[in-house]
C-alpha cells in the first residue's frame, strides 16, 4: 500500500512527540511492506512567524491532496499572555478543523496494566476502563458569533449548532456503538441550554434508526462526576464541542497520564491524527514529553484511514510490551524513565 501523510508538527513539544509518531509509521511501512510519504508543512505559531497565517494556504491544500494528516500541537506562551493578540497559533487548528470537515473527534480513553498505579484514582475504579468519547468539532461555542461592547467591559460567545450538524456525529457515534457493546450515551445540558434540548430531541428520534442501541442521556455535570466515580460504565459517549473537550481531559487521569491519550478527527473526505496534549511549552527541546500519545494517534491513523487494522495493532503491542517492562517517560515512571527519543526507539524496536 501506498499513502501520502500531511505531516503537521506545529509548536511546542509537537515536533518533538510526533517526530516518534513518524518513525514508528515507517517501521510499520518496513515491516508489512506499505510505503508512507510524509510531506512537511507549517501550522500554528511556526506559520505565523513564517507567514503570518497559522493555516497558510500551502498548509490547507497539501491536507486535502494528502490521505491523512499527522499532527503534533499547536500553541505558544507569546500569544497566551497576549489577550489583544488578533492572530492566534489555535485560530489554525479552528479553520483547519472547519475547511477540512472535521466533524467527529474520536478521542478513545483506556488503560495500560502498568501504569494503573500513576493514576489518581483507585485501581479497581479503572482496571477495566474503556470508552471512547465522540465530540463533535467543528460548530457549538467555539464556532459561534462572539465579541465585545464599544467600552469592552461585556463579552459574548454563542453556541449554535443545527440538527445537520448533531444528525452527522450523531449517527458516527451510532455506528461505532455497533462495533462496541452497542451503548451509547449521550451528555449534554437540556435542562437549562437550547442547543442541548435540541441535541436531545434529534437524537431522540434517531434511536428508532439503531434499535440495537441501547442509549441513555445525561447532564454534562453529572457525567463528569461518574467519569471519575464509576468510569467503566461508559462505552461510546457523544457530546458537544466544549463539553466533549473539558470531559476528555478530565478523563485523561485514568491513564494516568495526559501524554498517553491519542485522537482522531474524522471528516467526509480526510482525518486528522493527534495526541489530545497540547504544545506544553515549558517542556520544549527537553527530550522529556510523553510521545505515547502521538504514537497511538499513528495507530489509529492506520486503522480509520488506511484500513491496516494489523499494523495498528502492532503498534499497540509495542506499546504494551515496552509499559510492561517498566519504560517509560518521567510522567509515567519513577524507575526506568527514557527520554522521548529513547522511548520513541525503544517501541519502534519491538516492531522491528
Amino acid at each position: 500500500m501506498k499513502k501520502t501523510i500531511a505531516y503537521l508538527p506545529g509548536d511546542g513539544v509537537g515536533p518533538e512527540v510526533a517526530g516518534e509518531a513518524v518513525k514508528i509509521l515507517l517501521a510499520i511501512a518496513k515491516k508489512f511492506n506499505h510505503e508512507f510519504i510524509f510531506t512537511e508543512t507549517p501550522i500554528g505559531a511556526v506559520a505565523i512567524d513564517q507567514t503570518g497565517n497559522p493555516f497558510p494556504d500551502e498548509t490547507k491544500k497539501l491536507c486535502e491532496a494528502s490521505d491523512a494528516i499527522l499532527f503534533g500541537a499547536i500553541g505558544d506562551p507569546k500569544y497566551d499572555n497576549d489577550p489583544s493578540a488578533k492572530i492566534r497559533p489555535e485560530l489554525g487548528l479552528l479553520e483547519m478543523r472547519k475547511t477540512l470537515g472535521l466533524y467527529a473527534n474520536v478521542r478513545p480513553i483506556f488503560t495500560f496494566k502498568n501504569v494503573l498505579n500513576k493514576s489518581p484514582l483507585k485501581p479497581e475504579i479503572i482496571s477495566d476502563v474503556d470508552f471512547v468519547v465522540i465530540r463533535e468539532l467543528i460548530g457549538g461555542i467555539y464556532f459561534g458569533k462572539r465579541g465585545r461592547n464599544k467600552d469592552r467591559t461585556s463579552a459574548f460567545d454563542t453556541a449554535e449548532y443545527n440538527k445537520t450538524e448533531i444528525t452527522r456525529v450523531a449517527k458516527f457515534a451510532f455506528e461505532l456503538s455497533k462495533k462496541r457493546k452497542k451503548k451509547l450515551s449521550v451528555v449534554d445540558k437540556a435542562n437549562v441550554l437550547e442547543t442541548s434540548r435540541l441535541w436531545r430531541e434529534t437524537i431522540q428520534a434517531m434511536e428508532k434508526e439503531f434499535p440495537t442501541i441501547a442509549v441513555d442521556y445525561m447532564f454534562v455535570d453529572n457525567a463528569a462526576m461518574q467519569i471519575i466515580k464509576n468510569p467503566s460504565q461508559f462505552d461510546v459517549i457523544v457530546t458537544e464541542n466544549m463539553f466533549g473537550d473539558i470531559l476528555t481531559d478530565e478523563a485523561s487521569v485514568i491513564t494516568g497520564s495526559l501524554g498517553m491519550l491519542p485522537s482522531a478527527s474524522i471528516g467526509e473526505k480526510t482525518a486528522l491524527y493527534e495526541p489530545i496534549h497540547g504544545s506544553y511549552p515549558k517542556a520544549k527541546g527537553l527530550n522529556t514529553a510523553n510521545p505515547i500519545g502521538s504514537i497511538l494517534s499513528a495507530a489509529m491513523l492506520l486503522e480509520y484511514s488506511f484500513g491496516l487494522k494489523k499494523e495498528s495493532a502492532a503498534i499497540y503491542n509495542a506499546v504494551e510490551k515496552v509499559l510492561d517492562e517498566g519504560y517509560g517517560t518521567k510522567d509515567i515512571t519513577t524507575d526506568k524513565v527514557m527520554g522521548t527519543k529513547e522511548l520513541g526507539e525503544k517501541i519502534c524496536s519491538k516492531i522491528k
